[in-house]
């Protein structure tokens, strides 16, 4: 069975059950910690109640069963029949795990798959309470839930049949067939001398009345008077006075019904079998009012038409109440509250992103407006592309607004992360997360994804120790990894820090050289800020062994070149023994981004603002080869130096001779490391909207994109990493 992906009840679903989704995975490891938490147990049932009907709307039956099971073991541990314990948890999350992938394949318009059957078994398992106490206690609680009527059903000792207006059991009789159809209703049982069993007894008759009247709204059974015969009425039921109905009190209740007239009249006494029918309307009126069942012959001998008339809401004794006790129901219905108008809309990404290439042709008309200006001495013209200078930069910021998501869309899986793989290296482990509602741009949200899973992993792997490791050391037993967020300036700045053991730079040196990174003279030199950076090499570990979760050098030079490739830099600062901080600086944006403009030969380059480190003009005498590299010292410290022009512009020469000073130094971060990259010319800061290179240039190392520059012209925007990679190899 296949979806209509443009069915919009479709998805409308998958946007609410993704929300509720990633709501859960927070909720049920936060469980853990708070497991007798009502307000959170309550919260998790109704989450999976939501998705199950969403579901069942659209036939999504794999889906309803996951869910369902889910929602009876939560039905139990709120009703306090089960205790939240890890192994409880385990199959909790799995199904939350086939959930997730259920929604995905209803996004690729697919039925997803039935789950697993050993795991139905399993939540099957915890949907039945713990012991017997707990199956005690769930009768009582579903017997509270249901509203219990007063006792009033039993069957009352009578006196022999009365005459007069009493209701006889032929009358009874032909009401039950206008009812139930002819035949197809118990007949009361006896004969006409037990007649009397079947007459209407006072509180029924009053429960009648307040089903027609409403409660105390009228005057209750009067004692009995003179019959039309003027025959006083034999004495009828003793229960609550014995009164029968008189020929007045049925009139007045078939003018109730029908309207003064419009009804066959009351029998004589001598023959009322026709009378019954027209009672008929008294039953239907209470049991159409929706608070009764359908009339049931009762077992007892007591009269049918209870049945109808006992189903309501309890009943208290027949005695009349005083009308400042009027049901609410009675009352004028208020005016249901106003719903508060919506405050978003849904916005297909595409369309934001049309937006904000529009934006972005309207920033270099600003740049190009900007240069006229510069040229021009006209002070009116000046200010006119001032204002539009400044209404330019608003609509920019505010659109790029529009693409902010919370980091907490990254942060929100890694508490399940860290649960499950603590859980699996037997490790304990508490998870702190800090700047939740720091935004940043849609595109890095998603590309931030992995990198950040990675780091977490690595953390709770490499980074904390073993309970009884912590013990030894004099640390608490369970070990702490924090992740943070904050925006600095147009950057914003991801931490990922633990209490763990730390990095060794000795160890690191040593296995550089058992890998063949480096030789140990090289080793030797680097300092541990340089060590630490060796983690980035790709193959480069520390794990003696290789295991599902690391081992084999690949997570950290993943995390390097996903961050460079959004101009991200990653920094690493470890102290032995005390733990381990990785820092990461990302743009707040891909769309608009700030350069350095520079000139190689006549050609513009554009340069990311956020890799610039420092600028100063290049001094030859400052330089010095070191292993057939060219270097130049910045206080006190030999930086490697490249010509750019050497790289990127046809015949672009040799380096100057010594003595001469030509060009300016460029220093840049590359993956922790600092390097120097000689231009030949600087123009300054200026943003640019990065365009996609064609099919030709596509994939070119060391290029990002292309721009248009203040002055029309055509400027490539280079990757610094990719550069590197290509042309400095070490790098």
């Amino acid at each position: 069975m296949s979806f209509d992906l443009d069915d919009e009840i479709l998805q409308d679903f998958l946007v609410e059950a993704s929300e509720i989704v990633e709501q859960l995975g927070e909720q049920l490891v936060d469980l853990e910690h708070r497991p007798d938490d009502a307000d959170l147990l309550n919260a998790i049932f109704r989450g999976f109640h939501t998705i199950k009907g969403g579901a069942g709307f659209l036939s999504v039956e794999p889906l309803v069963e996951v869910c369902h099971r889910s929602e009876d073991v939560f039905n139990l541990l709120r009703q306090g029949e089960r205790q939240v314990t890890p192994d409880l948890m385990d199959p909790i999350l799995e199904a939350l795990d086939v959930v997730n992938a259920s929604m995905d394949h209803l996004r690729n318009g697919q039925m997803p798959e039935p789950a697993e059957a050993d795991l139905l078994a399993r939540l099957e398992v915890y949907a039945v309470p713990g012991g017997e106490e707990g199956a005690a206690e769930a009768p009582a609680e579903a017997v509270e839930t249901i509203p219990e009527p007063e006792p009033e059903v039993e069957p009352a000792s009578v006196e022999p049949a009365a005459t007069g207006d009493e209701i006889t059991e032929d009358e009874f009789e032909a009401l039950l067939d206008e009812l139930h159809g002819k035949g197809r209703h118990s007949h009361a049982p006896g004969g006409t001398k037990e007649a009397a069993s079947d007459e209407i007894t006072e509180e029924e008759f009053d429960a009648l009345l307040d089903e027609l009247h409403g409660k105390g709204k009228h005057a209750g059974v009067p004692k009995a008077a003179p019959t039309a015969s003027g025959q006083a009425p034999q004495p009828s039921t003793k229960v609550g006075g014995g009164d029968a109905i008189t020929e007045d009190e049925f009139e007045a209740l078939l003018d109730q019904l029908h309207g003064p007239g419009k009804h066959a009249g009351v029998p004589s006494s001598s023959a009322q079998t026709e009378a019954a029918p027209a009672a008929e309307p008294a039953v239907s009126e209470a049991a159409s009012t929706g608070k009764a069942a359908e009339p049931k012959a009762a077992p007892k001998p007591a009269p049918a038409p209870k049945a109808p008339i006992a189903e309501p809401t309890p009943q208290p004794a027949p005695t009349a109440k005083p009308a400042a006790e009027k049901p609410p129901a009675k009352a004028a219905p208020k005016a249901p509250p106003k719903a508060p108008a919506e405050t978003s809309v849904r916005v297909d990404t595409q369309r934001l992103d049309q937006i904000m290439n529009m934006v972005g042709e309207l920033v270099l008309v600003r740049n190009r407006l900007s240069l006229l200006k510069a040229t021009m001495a006209d002070e009116e013209l000046g200010n006119v592309v001032g204002n539009l200078d400044v209404v330019t930069s608003d609509l920019q910021l505010a659109v790029m607004k529009t693409r902010m998501q919370p980091i907490k869309k990254v942060f929100g899986r890694f508490p399940r992360v860290v649960r499950d793989l603590a859980r699996n290296l037997k490790k304990e482990v508490d998870l702190e997360m800090h700047g939740e509602e720091t935004d940043l741009d849609k595109n890095l949200v998603e590309a931030l994804a992995d990198p950040m899973v990675h780091l977490v992993r690595n953390a709770v792997d490499h980074g904390i120790e073993t309970p009884e490791e912590r013990e030894k050391a004099g640390k608490p037993r369970r070990g702490k990894v924090i992740l943070s967020a904050a925006q600095e300036g147009d950057h914003i700045l991801l931490g990922i820090e633990d209490d763990g053991k730390g990095m060794d730079a000795d160890v690191l040196r040593r296995k550089a050289v058992e890998k063949g990174i480096m030789d140990e003279e090289a080793a030797a030199r680097l300092d541990d800020r340089d060590c630490y950076n060796l983690i980035f090499h790709a193959g480069f570990s520390t794990k003696e062994q290789i295991s599902d979760v690391s081992g084999r050098g690949v997570g950290m030079d993943v995390v390097k070149t996903k961050i460079a490739q959004i101009n991200g830099t990653v920094e690493i600062d470890s102290e032995k023994g005390k733990g381990s901080r990785i820092t990461i600086k990302l743009p707040l944006t891909l769309a608009i981004l700030p350069t350095l403009m520079v000139v190689l030969g006549s050609q513009p380059f554009a340069l990311p603002l956020g890799s610039v480190v420092e600028i100063f003009n290049l001094d030859l005498s400052r330089t010095h080869t070191v292993d057939g590299q060219m270097t130049i010292q910045v206080r006190g410290r030999a930086l490697p130096l490249f010509f750019l022009g050497q790289w990127l512009v046809h015949n672009g020469g040799v380096p100057p001779q010594s003595g001469e000073h030509s060009g300016h130094v460029v220093v840049v971060n590359v993956g922790g490391i600092q390097v120097g990259l000689v231009v030949d010319l600087l123009i300054g800061q200026e943003e640019v909207v990065i365009k996609p290179l064609g099919a030709l240039l596509q994939g070119l190392d060391g290029m990002a994109g292309a721009t248009i520059t203040s002055d029309g012209k055509i400027a490539l925007i280079l990757d610094v990493p990719g550069l590197m990679r290509k042309y400095a190899r070490r790098y």
